[in-house]
């Protein structure tokens, strides 16, 4: 398993000054949260990949500024609007092409907004974004998030088994602890499928904090997914206002990376 950081953390910063800053702190694997349109144009795509290998840094995904718009784009009863929301979606696919990067992170449907969807027309759809997907050499991951369809662990459970080829996932700490969701749970419901996974902490309040400064057992969840076989990579995925100070990000990687050292010794 190893350690990485989105560069969400650092929104409302510029795309760019974040990957920036983030190199500066030392890390070297990211996952890049697009916020524009223009930001996926191929000049700055190649001016990032400039940073990045400069760096001897690496992206392994992508996260979509239009994750809130996919319920309306992908997942609603018009079949035309989703047909050409996957043309759409083209654009990230060639952005993590470009980057070299192998993961996309989906979103999916908000339960407030198009409830009536089958859980079937769902995987089915997700399959053929997945399809489309394959043809650069990327993977769709459906995320678990709070209000979203996929909060579930039901639901990922049965997405595995009716679309066991295209099924792929990232389990995110905060989202499953926001609606009182064990996250070992969520890790397990996603099994073998499982693909990245964002971690957080939170407070005695609920509110997210980063890993190591809160209540959450993040020792344990690192054991299961070490005994689950999982070896992907361990994103630290908070928002601004989680802590005071970009230095923090560094002790949160290091806190986790002597957590996950521990842990791998331990299984040798």
């Amino acid at each position: 398993m190893k350690t990485g950081i989105s560069t969400g953390c650092l929104y409302p910063m510029l795309t760019e000054q974040a990957i920036e800053a983030l190199l500066s702190l030392g890390y070297d694997t990211l996952e890049i949260f697009f916020n524009s349109f223009s930001e996926l144009e191929q000049d700055n795509l190649d001016r990032i990949r400039y940073m990045l290998e400069k760096n001897g840094a690496g992206v392994v995904s992508i996260h979509p500024f239009t994750s809130s718009f996919e319920s309306f784009l992908l997942f609603s009863a018009y079949e035309r609007r989703f047909l050409d929301g996957v043309n759409l979606y083209d654009m990230y696919f060639r952005a993590a092409q470009r980057l070299g990067a192998d993961k996309i992170i989906l979103h999916g449907l908000n339960t407030d907004y198009a409830p009536t969807l089958s859980d079937s027309e769902y995987y089915r759809r997700f399959a053929v974004l997945q399809e489309r997907a394959g043809r650069y050499g990327v993977s769709v991951l459906q995320e678990n998030v709070s209000r979203f369809r996929s909060r579930d662990p039901a639901f990922i459970k049965r997405m595995a088994q009716e679309i066991p080829d295209s099924a792929a996932f990232v389990c995110d700490v905060k989202q499953a602890a926001r609606i009182g969701t064990d996250p070992v749970e969520m890790a397990a419901a996603m099994g073998g499928r499982l693909r990245h996974v964002h971690i957080s902490d939170y407070d005695e309040n609920g509110v997210c904090v980063l890993p190591g400064q809160g209540v959450f057992d993040t020792e344990g969840f690192l054991r299961a997914l070490y005994s689950s076989g999982y070896d992907g990579n361990i994103m630290i995925e908070v928002y601004r206002f989680s802590y005071k100070d970009v230095s923090e990000l560094c002790a949160a990687r290091d806190h986790l990376e002597e957590l996950i050292g521990k842990i791998t010794a331990q299984g040798e």
